[in-house]
Order: structure tokens, then C-alpha cells, then sequence
């Protein structure tokens, strides 16, 4: 706990893009343990924005990764990890911090675009990809602005 308050002090936001593999056989508890750990580092610490990247499927974007990884991926290799996604969401939620939960579409590997789409109705997502350059660009932004603010928004 020691370590992740120095992290955090007299920081303006904490960006969070942790990562767990897939462990299709075994409980997941890394992401909600370590959410923990530094939610409680940044009260003690004052620091107030927290920008987080769990990735489409989790929370209320379930079933909207489409055909391939909602029927076949998730179900065989990463349903564990997003149970544990699910807890980490949970924890930001139930806070006071000021949050924003971004949701990449699939990664790409194409050079960044000059206009992001973002959604928070799923309803109208078909799919889509995104550039890590361009991911990388909104999570920055998120640290200076206040539009998506307690939102979790879909970007593609």
C-alpha cells in the first residue's frame, strides 16, 4: 500500500490498463484486488480521477464484442477474467472518485484516425476496431475533461 500511495501522490488522475490472461480453468481476482488496492491508495492520497480500460464486454457492454468473441472467445477462454472485470467495474462505480470507464472496440493495428467514435448506447454498435494510438489519445483527454465523466463510453 506503501508503494501505490507514493505512486499516486500529488498526481491529477490515475489511469488504469490493467490487463489479466486467460485462465479458463482458474478463479481471476487480480483486477479487483488491485482495484482495490489503488482506490484505496487514491483517497488516502486525495487524488480524485480515475480513467480505467476494462475493454468492450464487460459490464453493461456484455454481448456487444461481437459474433466470434461472444460466442466462441468468451465463453471458452474469458469468462473468469470478465467475472473479474465485472467486480473491478463494481468497485469504480461504488466510489466517489471521479471515474470513466473506456471501452475500446477490437484493436487494430492501422495508423491512428483523426476522429473517434463514441458511443454510450450500445444498442447501435455493430462492431468495429480501433487504433491503440487512438485509444491512447482518449484516456489522455479523459484526464482534462469532464463529457464523459461517471459515463462508460464505447469508443471505435
Amino acid at each position: 500500500m506503501k508503494a501505490l500511495r507514493q505512486a499516486v501522490k500529488r498526481r491529477d488522475a490515475v489511469m488504469c490498463a490493467l490487463g489479466a490472461p486467460a485462465r479458463p480453468f482458474h478463479e481471476v481476482t487480480l483486477l479487483s484486488t488491485a482495484t482495490r488496492a489503488f482506490v484505496s491508495a487514491m483517497k488516502a492520497e486525495h487524488v480524485s480521477r480515475l480513467v480505467t480500460i476494462p475493454g468492450i464486454g464487460a459490464g453493461d457492454s456484455a454481448e456487444h464484442g461481437g459474433l466470434l468473441f461472444d460466442k466462441l472467445i468468451f465463453p471458452l477462454l474469458l469468462r473468469k477474467v470478465y467475472v473479474d472485470k465485472n467486480r473491478q467495474e463494481a468497485i469504480i462505480k461504488g466510489t466517489d472518485l471521479d471515474w470513466i470507464i473506456v471501452r475500446p472496440s477490437v484493436l487494430n493495428h492501422k495508423p491512428r484516425r483523426t476522429t473517434i467514435q463514441t458511443l454510450t448506447s450500445l444498442n447501435e454498435f455493430h462492431g468495429g476496431s480501433i487504433s491503440p494510438e487512438d485509444v491512447a489519445t482518449f484516456v489522455l483527454d479523459q484526464v482534462t475533461t469532464d463529457l464523459w465523466l461517471r459515463k462508460s463510453p464505447l469508443i471505435t
